[in-house]
């Protein structure tokens, strides 16, 4: 039997040497960006080369390697041949992948590496003997998918893959990300046990696999987004724009980098926001979905009033606004069926409040309320969440407090931390006025328990 016990770099590590795995870490920081890449190095990246459980590095890391060391190649810095890695010969004629359409792959992390961690975890879990087992969520009485336990993919195992896609949909519009994410982690991780392992008869067979496979790690990925995981959220988004690339697959891109906006712009990470949101928009202009442009714009609009860009945002917004009224068509993607009116105000409302005109978002965050499909319980309560604060920063405090109440009904039903941050930030700019306001005050009471409790 083959030992698969690591072997350690050593020639990487005399390239380190004196710095410290950190400060080496900061000088490939600084190279990737000089040749506009971004990767998320960090001392413990650096560790895990040297110790050699990174045998090979990704095609970013590599072109960075190779920028820092001019004249080496990967055999100089101690790596093994990348078809070796990855556990199965080159195809003859066969290219790398090309390099990202933007410098930025997903806000703060770097996608290629956080993919190849995610498919080891993948590729160790089974084949699809695991699969057979695993596509299903369990939740709410759902029942799991039964495939069978044979390497030849074929219509159930997709099949089987795109319906787990549409049940985490399902009841995350329902009930929210907390309660979802860990169950559904585990048919994604027999997803691309099956894209791993599984050959298909047909070409037509593979690309839905990868599709749904990378539809299924967006979707777990706003799982996580929705429930706080912030760096689970990024790997899931990289996964699936890795995924997207991979198989030449536009629309998958646009989607993983419509959300790898939305996470950044949530994180702080607004710059990043608006590359992601401008990426995805390239990949989706020859997909003929005007809604989906409309969705994009949208993005770019809330990074760029995170950037406090008013005209920016001013101009994206008309852009969504432009594209929006151009009505659905057939090139939709089914994952945007959430993307109604409702939505749109709502995103609009984020973005005044983003720049601080409370009145103007409060306005529209309204009028997402009175949109909304009581169906999407979760963005029901999203939309109002949103509101209360919009209108407690307008100093519209009892309208606030009453609409507040409404957001508290609903948290028996629905389990999103991203609705409790937002009504306790509403929380936080009340409390000092609940002298005079009985509304308020019995907001603030009611509202309580939920804070002991982490809401």
């Amino acid at each position: 039997m083959v030992s698969t016990r690591a072997v350690p770099n050593l020639a990487f590590r005399r390239l380190r040497g004196q710095r410290s795995a950190g400060e080496f870490a900061a000088a490939v920081r600084r190279s990737a960006r000089e040749i506009g890449e971004q990767v998320a190095c960090d001392a413990r990246y650096i560790g895990r080369v040297e110790s050699g459980e990174i045998r090979c590095p990704n095609y970013a890391y590599e072109r960075v390697f190779l920028h820092m060391f001019p004249g080496a190649t990967l055999a100089d810095l101690g790596f093994s041949p990348r078809e070796t890695v990855r556990g199965r010969a080159a195809r003859p004629g066969a290219a790398a992948p090309p390099p990202p359409t933007s410098p930025l792959l997903v806000p703060g992390g770097d996608t290629d590496e956080e993919s190849d961690v995610l498919r080891r975890v993948f590729m160790t879990s089974g084949t699809t003997a695991v699969a057979a087992t695993s596509l299903g969520l369990g939740i709410g009485g759902t029942s799991a998918v039964s495939l069978p336990a044979q390497r030849r993919v074929g219509e159930a195992e997709v099949s089987a893959v795109e319906k787990a896609v549409r049940q985490i949909r399902l009841l995350d519009d329902r009930h929210g990300g907390d309660g979802l994410y860990r169950r559904a982690s585990r048919p994604l991780r027999a997803a691309y046990a099956l894209l791993d392992s599984g050959t298909a008869a047909r070409r037509s067979t593979t690309d839905r696999l990868h599709s749904g496979a990378g539809e299924l790690a967006i979707s777990v990925g706003w799982l996580a987004h929705d429930s706080g995981r912030f760096e689970d959220a990024r790997s899931h988004y990289a996964e699936a724009l890795a995924t997207a690339r991979v198989a030449g697959d536009a629309a998958l891109e646009a989607h993983a980098f419509c959300n790898a906006s939305f996470l950044a712009r949530d994180t702080g990470r607004a710059r990043e926001s608006v590359r992601a949101a401008e990426a995805g928009q390239r990949a989706a202009k020859p997909l003929g979905s005007s809604r989906l442009l409309a969705l994009l714009a949208l993005r770019e609009a809330g990074g760029r009033a995170g950037l406090g860009d008013r005209t920016g945002c001013e101009r994206a917004l008309g852009r969504a606004h432009t594209a929006f009224g151009r009505g659905p068509s057939g090139a939709d993607p089914e994952w945007m069926t959430f993307f109604r009116e409702a939505e749109l105000e709502m995103l609009e409302a984020q973005c005044w409040s983003a720049l601080g005109d409370w009145s103007r978002a409060a306005r529209h965050a309204r009028r997402a309320t009175r949109l909304q499909d009581p169906h999407f319980t979760r963005n029901l309560a999203l939309y109002r969440a949103e509101l209360t604060t919009d209108l407690a920063r307008a100093g519209l405090v009892e309208e606030a407090a009453e609409t507040g109440h409404q957001v508290l009904d609903l948290l028996d039903q629905v389990h999103s931390s991203r609705i409790r941050t937002m009504l306790a930030d509403a929380v936080t700019v009340l409390t000092p006025r609940a002298g005079g306001t009985p509304e308020v005050r019995s907001f603030l009471d009611r509202h309580a328990p939920f804070s002991l409790s982490g809401v």
